[in-house]
C-alpha cells in the first residue's frame, strides 16, 4: 500500500516558518490598532489583500505584488487623517509589496494575500504615526495677524 499524500522533508519547516510569520503579523497589527492608527492600519490592509488578489489574476507573483503596493497606499492613504496621508501611503504601499514577497515566498498564493494585509496593515499604521510626527513645519494655529487693520478704509 502507498499513500496517496507523501510529506516532502521541508514541509514540517516550510508550515512553521508560515505560522510564526502569521503570528507575528498579527502581533504586529494589533500593536498598531492598540497605537490609534486603526482606519490607516484598515484602510492599508484591506487594500493590500484585494490589490494582492486583483494582481494575481493579471499578472501571477509580479502582479500580485504590485498590486498589493498600489492598493495597500490608496487604502493607507484614504484611511490616513489629512496631514498624515503621503506617509501612510508610502508606509501601507511598501508594506503590502513587501508583504507579499515573502509571503510569497512561504506560502504560495495564499501566503501572498495574507502578507499583503499583514504588511500593508502594519505599514499604513507605521506610516500614519510617522506622518503626524513630523516636527511640525506648520505653525498650528500659533499665527499672529500682526498688521490686520493697515489698510482700513478710512471715511473723510
Amino acid at each position: 500500500m502507498t499513500s496517496k499524500s507523501e510529506s516532502k522533508p521541508g514541509d514540517c519547516r516550510r508550515q512553521g516558518l508560515t505560522l510564526s510569520a502569521l503570528v507575528l503579523g498579527l502581533m504586529v497589527s494589533h500593536g498598531a490598532m492598540a497605537a490609534g492608527d486603526g482606519t490607516a492600519a484598515v484602510g492599508g490592509g484591506l487594500g493590500g489583500a484585494l490589490g494582492n488578489v486583483v494582481g494575481q489574476q493579471m499578472g501571477g507573483s509580479t502582479g500580485a505584488a504590485i498590486g498589493a503596493g498600489v492598493g495597500g497606499a490608496a487604502g493607507s492613504a484614504v484611511g490616513a487623517p489629512k496631514g498624515s496621508r503621503t506617509a501612510a501611503a508610502v508606509g501601507g504601499g511598501l508594506g503590502s509589496a513587501g508583504g507579499s514577497v515573502i509571503g510569497n515566498s512561504l506560502g504560495g498564493s495564499t501566503g501572498s494575500t495574507i502578507g499583503a494585509g499583514l504588511g500593508g496593515a502594519a505599514g499604513g499604521a507605521v506610516g500614519n504615526n510617522l506622518g503626524t510626527d513630523d516636527g511640525g513645519s506648520h505653525s498650528k494655529g500659533n499665527h499672529k495677524h500682526k498688521n490686520k487693520n493697515k489698510y482700513k478704509n478710512k471715511h473723510r
